[in-house]
């Protein structure tokens, strides 16, 4: 039971490595650091869903960021299969993104 704890987390801390390197196109943000990632699952078969938001319904990458974070997080060896859910509850707001971004943004 340990063992699977220990893989499920290692496979999480891998997850948002890799949500690190993708960004916000129209902010020089990573989408984790922005707030945009909700919640990463990971069941006993390592299929991951997560729960995201965009910055905006009309955000112009809202077809094609899901995929990326998609397809990003599949190509990790571990995973069996991921799927992206995006949701606008709660809204995305600039209090979501991390000390970091805020930073990288000149908010503080």
């Amino acid at each position: 039971m340990q063992d699977s704890e220990n893989i499920t987390r290692e496979l999480g801390e891998k997850i948002v490595v890799v949500l690190k390197t993708i960004y916000d196109p129209e902010i020089p943000v990573d989408i984790y650091e922005l707030g945009l990632i909700y919640d990463v699952f990971v069941n006993e078969s390592m299929d991951v869903k997560i729960l995201m938001t965009l910055t905006s319904p009309n955000c112009p990458v809202a077809e094609t960021l899901p995929v990326e974070v998609e397809e990003k997080v599949k190509s990790l060896d571990l995973v069996n299969d991921a799927e992206v859910e995006i949701t606008f509850d709660p809204p995305w707001t600039q209090e979501l993104m991390s000390e970091e971004a805020k930073l990288e943004l000149g908010m503080l």
